[in-house]
């Protein structure tokens, strides 16, 4: 516990206030999105306790039909949008960490297999990963999505939105992770603790990923933050494009894109305070990210 609390990394976090904002709003967010069905007023996702009569009432208001007082107003269908975004942050987490958990895995191994072995493995993994790249990810991620709805069958869609979601997230987003893991496994199998471990007749595999692998995993850590922010975004895109989370089981996106329709009505705040969060999200997830980087380089030291 010594050791940790004087080391260089948190030392260098510590002394940075706004790695230590941004941690403290992910980490309230995060929690507040984790207890929503302890601590949100309603269950929005339970359209029995529904009152259509309490659509559309602004927010720090009572409704005028029913008397229910509302902190953040509601949206269409008489959701209280503190309760609509506690449950919303929790899909768009979810996804988010899932489809980085997905790309990291599937990039770091394929990055490892390809700097390890060379050859043909490093070639057809590399054009695949280049071609990847000559499209937005998320086309990538719209087209995966379109291909998982079209072999699920239609009444299984619904609720299987989350699963294609964190399928075609993470499907449009190893490449990061396969060309830095690569260029670092180059570099580190030519090292002597590497040929000693060939020496002892060590597998390729445990060489790959006890011995390799560890030695690399700063620039790793640095990716998986970063993308976490861009995975939470895409998400959002995904569903305020009508391809991610169902509306019965609204994420931030979701609401985003039902805010939307109502914004030139006059119902402002059904779009603004999700709108809000999602930029609080992404903005600590990308500033963290930029401090962890720079903590990490060595050439800042």
């Amino acid at each position: 516990m010594g050791n940790w609390w004087q080391s260089d990394l948190f030392y260098s976090y510590r002394t940075n206030p706004v790695a230590v904002i941004s941690s403290v709003v992910f980490v309230v967010l995060g929690l507040a999105a984790l207890f929503a069905p302890w601590i949100s007023p309603t269950n929005p996702f339970d359209a029995g306790s529904l009152n259509l009569m309490n659509g559309f009432t602004p927010p720090f208001s009572a409704n005028q039909f029913t008397g229910d007082y509302f902190v953040l107003g509601t949206d269409d269908q008489g959701r209280d949008l503190v309760s609509a975004m506690l449950y919303g942050m929790r899909i768009s987490l979810m996804v988010g960490i899932l489809a980085v958990g997905l790309a990291m895995v599937l990039g770091v191994t394929l990055g490892l297999v390809a700097g390890y072995r060379g050859g043909w493995v490093d070639a057809v993994v590399m054009r695949l990963a280049d071609v990847q790249l000559t499209f937005p990810s998320i086309l990538i991620a719209m087209l995966v999505a379109g291909i998982a709805r079209g072999l699920v069958p239609p009444d299984q869609r619904e609720g299987m939105a989350t699963i294609i979601l964190i399928l075609s997230i993470g499907l449009s987003d190893w490449v990061q992770f396969a060309r830095t893991v690569r260029s670092s496994t180059l570099l580190e199998k030519e090292k002597e603790y590497v040929q000693a471990a060939r020496v002892l007749g060590r597998s390729h595999l445990a060489i790959m990923f006890r011995h390799i692998l560890p030695g690399i995993v700063s620039p790793v850590l640095v990716i998986a933050t970063i993308s976490l922010a861009l995975a939470i975004i895409a998400e959002a895109t995904l569903s305020f494009l009508g391809v991610g989370a169902p509306p019965t089981e609204p994420s931030l996106g979701t609401l985003i894109r039902i805010g939307q329709d109502f914004l030139f009505a006059g119902e402002w705040w059904i779009l603004l305070f999700p709108a809000l969060t999602l930029l609080l999200i992404a903005l600590s997830v990308n500033l963290l990210g930029d401090w962890l980087r720079d903590a990490l380089n060595p050439k800042l030291k």
